[in-house]
């Protein structure tokens, strides 16, 4: 694995995928501080899930800002750091699908996507990003199965057009190495067979290459 004191992994992927339990194994296993994602500290979040188009520019206003916390954190931190979604994921995915569904209006997403730009300029990008991956059934029986209250109302179609905008982005993303795992089938949490294939297919993510020198 790469010997970097001070890597910076993020865990991107769709609601109910898996990002927070992965975190925190991974933090456990590579001795990574894990960075979690806010959902419990946001005032707008059970609001926006009963009224996306009045609540959705202040709740992802607020992820934007808490994810930039995050970095200031992970910039300071002395240590390799792991983190639960990536600001990225804020304004490609979930500002960008709202405004889709027309559940935000184009002055607020035009504010949004402007402010996003000019911040992300200045992020330096993570040495990798995992990407979990999964089918709309995975995604809500894992939803279900944890069974936060506010979450009860995300339909199928949102989680699919999600999917589609996760998909999207991860092939158009360039600034760092992207591992993808896909997570049908898979539970790192009760299989540590599952979790020690993936902890293995991050160690080699994160190996240097060789350099081929011509003549050697």
């Amino acid at each position: 694995m790469n010997n970097q004191t001070n890597l910076f992994i993020a865990i991107a992927g769709n609601i109910g995928v898996g990002k927070s339990t992965l975190t925190g194994l991974l933090s456990k296993r590579f001795g990574w501080e894990p960075f979690y994602e806010a959902n419990a500290e946001n005032p707008y979040l059970a609001d926006f899930y009963t009224d996306m188009q009045r609540w959705s520019f202040h709740s992802q206003v607020f992820f934007l800002g808490k994810r930039l916390e995050h970095h200031h954190q992970l910039l300071q931190h002395p240590g390799s750091v792991v983190q639960d979604r990536t600001v990225y994921e804020d304004a490609e995915i979930f500002a960008r699908n709202l405004h889709d569904r027309g559940q935000m209006s184009d002055r607020d997403y035009d504010a949004y996507h402007r402010l996003y730009a000019a911040i992300s300029a200045f992020l330096p990008p993570p040495h990798l990003v995992i990407y979990l991956q999964a089918s709309v059934e995975q995604l809500m029986a894992h939803i279900h199965r944890r069974g936060r209250e506010f979450e009860r109302n995300i339909s199928p179609d949102y989680l699919a057009q999600l999917n589609s905008l996760y998909d999207d982005w991860i092939s158009r993303w360039t600034a760092c190495p992207v591992l993808t795992i896909p997570m049908d089938g898979i539970d790192f949490l009760q299989n540590g067979h599952d979790f020690a294939h993936i902890a293995s297919q991050v160690e080699a993510a994160l190996t240097p290459q060789p350099i081929n020198v011509p003549g050697d």
